[in-house]
């Protein structure tokens, strides 16, 4: 029983809100990674990884993006040098947490350009380093606004290689993996025969009706879909006091707009 002296006196906490449900489903694509790098690109995906090298991934390396390892509060921990990311990245020794453009049913991404090739409607990105993330070490994605335009029946340039185009390099793709897809509406992984999308677990306020038609393929929907798991007291507390107390969270994932 807790006395005057133990009792903890802090105000309790409100219900959790759906981007802090996007940075557990984050979170959760590191669990049981290891010592492995962690490369989370925008705000909701560092959220994640932060989270689980602080809870349940400790082995969890994360970098500054330039020359050194660091905490998750940014204390160096150690360098690493662009030769020795390299190494990691082309031994399978990272996961990549990258956005998308576009995204099709066997995980092809799009971040370079849409409509023809030769001819543009809009100019974006570019290639970068998705091709070579893909093949060569586990990648995932975060994206903030899931709708029929990210989520295509066919990408219009294959920037991150899906598991189709994957399943004729042979040994050039010995690393390649995609882990999960987190969106503002659920999470996704490619666990079916054939590599291709499915939901995993739907956001708090999210139907299977409303991701259904927010996406422009065919989706494998399991009879029974989970809700995404609910973050511990301890986990939102962290989110909320330690990794983001100005709320930045709130502007990738605005909750008024979730309804």
């Amino acid at each position: 029983m807790s006395t005057p002296e133990t009792a903890d006196t802090r105000a309790p906490l409100s219900p959790p809100t759906r981007a802090e449900y996007c940075v557990i489903a984050c979170a959760e694509a590191w669990r049981g990674a290891g010592e492995i790098l962690a490369s989370p690109m925008g705000l909701v995906p560092s959220l994640g990884a932060r989270l689980a090298r602080l809870t349940f991934a400790p082995d969890l390396l994360l970098t500054d993006g330039e020359a050194l390892l660091v905490g998750p509060d940014g204390t160096p921990e150690g360098w690493l040098p662009y030769r020795q990311h390299l190494e990691l990245v082309a031994g399978g020794r990272r996961h990549v947490m990258m956005g998308a453009s576009q995204i099709d049913r066997y995980g092809n991404q799009n971040i370079s350009c849409i409509g023809d090739w030769s001819h543009p409607r809009r100019q974006l990105l570019g290639m970068r380093g998705a091709p070579l993330n893909t093949l060569n070490n586990p990648t995932s994605y975060w994206i903030p606004r899931h709708s029929r335009r990210v989520f295509v029946e066919r990408v219009d340039v294959v920037c991150g290689v899906g598991y189709d185009r994957a399943a004729g390099l042979g040994d050039a793709a010995r690393f390649h993996g995609l882990g999960r897809v987190v969106s503002d509406l659920g999470a996704f992984d490619f666990a079916t025969p054939d590599h291709s999308m499915r939901l995993a677990s739907l956001h708090p306020g999210v139907s299977v009706e409303q991701v259904r038609e927010a996406t422009g393929f065919a989706l494998t929907v399991p009879d029974e879909v989970p809700r995404t798991r609910e973050p511990e007291e301890a986990e939102l507390r962290l989110i909320r006091e330690v990794l983001d107390p100005a709320g930045a969270r709130t502007r990738e994932v605005p909750e008024a707009a979730r309804g």
